[in-house]
């Protein structure tokens, strides 16, 4: 495997119904898993980028997160249509503004 140049973290925490911190499996983490793998390998970047699922990554209020290295950022409420320009705008360098994690919650 090559080394990537990006790494983006998917919080797939799931937690039982009820649980007071909620979590990013009960807000779609594993169809927006699959939206990133689909961006992914339609725009052949399976050398470029990593994708990995984790466990919880921190604001569980605000999921599902999605957390890109290199620069540590973590967007927040990210939803399976977010894919795609999370992507471009990783592969540009830039925030994607949109979805950026508030400061206060990380």
């Amino acid at each position: 495997m090559a080394k990537p140049e990006f790494h983006i973290f998917i919080c797939g925490q799931h937690r039982p119904e009820g649980h007071p911190r909620g979590s990013c499996g009960a807000k779609g983490a594993d169809a927006l898993y699959d939206a990133f793998a689909q961006v992914i390998i339609q725009n052949n970047l399976t050398t470029k980028v990593a994708l990995t699922r984790t466990g919880c990554i921190g604001p569980c209020q605000a999921g599902a997160n999605v957390l890109v290295y290199p620069g540590s950022q973590m967007y927040s409420w990210v939803e399976p249509e977010d894919a795609q320009p999370l992507i471009k705008h990783v592969l540009e360098g830039q925030i994607f503004a949109d979805k950026l994690t508030p400061a206060e919650l990380w």
